[in-house]
């Protein structure tokens, strides 16, 4: 059985079985059920000329066949048509929704081509997820309108809320928000090319892969992220650059649009697709990033602070790959990663002379709180990402690039155990703080009320502030060779 949240990362193709016993339209019941006999089948997949267009299942013979058809029946009139099925790279807690709510026992699984490669049943799928998690999945998936994503968002602070009572880590939490959130992008893109390809814009000009950055990127999403998002398109001649970039710009608009309406705020500082600058060829891409390590100064470190954690949420990736590649070889420049580590040191932990815990000063509702997002997460996400990228390691999450880097020697035992019990620590402060804001219909932000810290609790905090702040005091001493 899996834990309560590792089952909302899997595929289908993860819980398949092999493909089920073939049959044709012109076949009848008498030769499919003693093939089902032979083979100990309990379903059989019905094709036309390779399409599949039904499904014989055991029920199926025992309501529709045994004592009521003749053998020379064809086996047109008791398979169970039209036939659902699911793809092999959707996730499997779709796949288990589906399931439940029109009582399938098997679903055929197809790939991208609509070829049957498996068959899911729902007992196997079931035996993946633990009772309560059935419950958590009835809330999750929802139909693939608009208000059903939209209400899908809704829900998942009900289940952070579920998980964070089981006792859940909170990092797991978070990799959950981030994977409903990233598929309901999926999901989202998939709806406004249909409803462009129905207004007549046509297919896609070219293969093109939808990234999102930041802590989405990085599968450390908060509750209630805004939009970091961009297009990576293939290479195309130049003459076709305005009928490329029209098709794009209006499923860039589309797309933002409705993920505002499901429940994305629009990003303030315009990092969506909408955005040329987040809207480029993947020659285009390469450039802009060898341009950005190359100067590595101002606008640009913050550029690229926010775009090194990107992953692909819609398309098949292999765009992406490119782009992670030409980032891991050309990001590892020591100048550029001096000048971002600089960038960066605005970004110090709370922790002051005598290991005071230094508290908001500005003047309004957050006064007096500690902003454990800005002093607390951000401080070590940073740090190590620089590290990470200097050791060519392509992975983005916090918890992934602090493993790498023991693995390649980069840090010791105690300090990957340390800077992980740190980022766990902050991040459970963090969500119960949000978490708990949301109940009391407060606005959901990053300050937690030291008040609201148990004594316990602070100590550890003032830990992971230490070795944060060693941490970050070491990478200085690497990169620029400043002690203070």
């Amino acid at each position: 059985m899996l834990s309560q949240t590792a089952v909302f990362t899997k595929l289908v193709k993860d819980y398949m079985g092999p493909p089920p016993l073939a049959a044709k339209v012109t076949d009848t019941c008498g030769t499919v059920v003693a093939r089902m006999r032979q083979d100990a089948a309990n379903s059989a997949l019905v094709s036309n000329g390779g399409l599949p267009v039904g499904i014989v299942t055991e029920q199926d013979i025992c309501r529709r066949v045994a004592f009521l058809s003749d053998a020379a029946t064809p086996i047109t009139e008791v398979m169970s048509a039209p036939m659902k099925a699911v793809e092999a790279d959707s996730y499997l807690y779709h796949a288990i929704a589906e399931m439940r709510r029109h009582k399938l026992r098997h679903m055929p699984v197809i790939d991208n081509q609509q070829r049957v490669v498996g068959v899911l049943q729902i007992h196997h799928a079931l035996a993946a997820a633990a009772s309560q998690v059935v419950e958590q999945i009835e809330l999750l998936t929802h139909s693939q309108t608009l208000a059903g994503m939209k209400k899908t968002k809704a829900a998942q602070v009900q289940v952070a809320i579920q998980l964070q009572h089981d006792a859940v880590p909170a990092p797991a939490i978070q990799t959950l928000i981030t994977s409903i959130n990233n598929d309901l992008y999926r999901r989202i893109v998939g709806l406004c090319i249909q409803q462009m390809q129905a207004e007549g814009w046509g297919q896609a000009p070219v293969e093109f892969d939808v990234i999102v950055m930041g802590s989405g990127g990085r599968g450390e999403s908060f509750l209630f992220p805004d939009q970091d998002n961009g297009f990576v398109l293939e290479d195309y001649p130049d003459k076709l650059h305005d009928d490329v970039d029209r098709w794009f710009v209006e499923l860039a608009s589309r797309m933002t649009d409705a993920l505002n309406e499901t429940g994305f705020d629009y990003c303030k500082g315009f990092v969506m697709a909408t955005n040329p600058l987040w809207r480029k060829s993947i020659s285009q891409w390469c450039e802009q990033i060898s341009a950005w390590i190359g100067k590595g100064a101002g606008m640009v470190l913050r550029l690229g602070d926010i775009f090194f954690d990107f992953i692909p949420v819609y398309g098949s990736g292999t765009l992406t790959r490119q782009l992670r590649e030409h980032v891991t070889l050309t990001a590892r420049k020591p100048f550029f990663l001096r000048e971002m580590f600089k960038f960066d040191q605005e970004h110090e932990v709370a922790l002051g002379p005598f290991n005071r815990l230094l508290r908001d000063k500005m003047e309004g509702p957050q006064q007096g709180k500690l902003n454990l997002k800005l002093t607390g997460t951000l401080p070590l996400v940073g740090a190590v990402r620089i590290s990470a990228l200097a050791n060519g390691i392509a992975a983005t999450s916090t918890l992934q690039r602090i493993d790498g880097l023991y693995a390649k020697e980069k840090l010791s035992g105690d300090q990957q155990d340390y800077l992980s019990g740190a980022f766990r620590h902050i991040t459970n402060l963090l969500l119960r703080q949000q978490l708990r804001d949301y109940r009391n219909g407060k606005r959901v932000g990053n300050h937690v009320a030291p008040k609201d810290i148990s004594a316990r609790e602070r100590d550890m905090l003032i830990d992971c502030f230490k070795a944060i702040k060693t941490y970050r005091k070491n990478l200085r001493l690497e990169l620029t060779g400043e002690i203070f």
